[in-house]
């Protein structure tokens, strides 16, 4: 018989992407005009791609974390847009290509939970930016 620590660890993947769709949708609940979002800077370092260009803002990350929730749950992702980043991405872990299927399993699952956590976090925070914005205390 399994304990409960490892029925919660077996599923916590699942629960990672269940949290992150949770609180996407509930930015989508809460949001109900997302132009207001409008040239509202992020305040997120990693909103910025590079030193010379404009940071994100607000209704480019809503936008951003609705249609990452829409490829997670629905498993398409488009074509051009693989294509564009995997060539980019198959550079930069290019040394990883020939490591132990096990550790690269490993690598990229830490950085699934990772990336997970920290998009709940933006889309917590895009809705909280929001109530701010329309002054509703929260």
């Amino acid at each position: 018989m399994q304990s409960a620590t490892h029925r919660v660890n077996r599923n916590s993947l699942f629960l990672t992407l269940k949290r992150y769709s949770s609180a996407v949708r509930d930015m989508e609940q809460t949001i109900l005009l997302p132009s207001l979002l409008r040239d509202v800077p992020s305040e997120d370092p990693w909103d910025c791609e590079a030193a010379e260009e404009a940071c994100r803002d607000l209704h480019a990350n809503y936008l951003m974390l609705k249609a990452i929730r829409n490829t997670a749950e629905s498993s398409l992702v488009p074509l051009d847009d693989l294509k564009a980043k995997k060539t980019a991405l198959d550079k930069a872990l290019e040394p990883l290509l020939d490591a132990d299927p096990e550790a690269l399993f490993h690598f990229h699952l830490n950085g699934l939970f990772s990336v997970m956590s920290d998009l709940t976090n933006k889309a917590h925070s895009v809705t909280e930016k929001y109530l701010d914005i329309i002054g509703v205390a929260n």
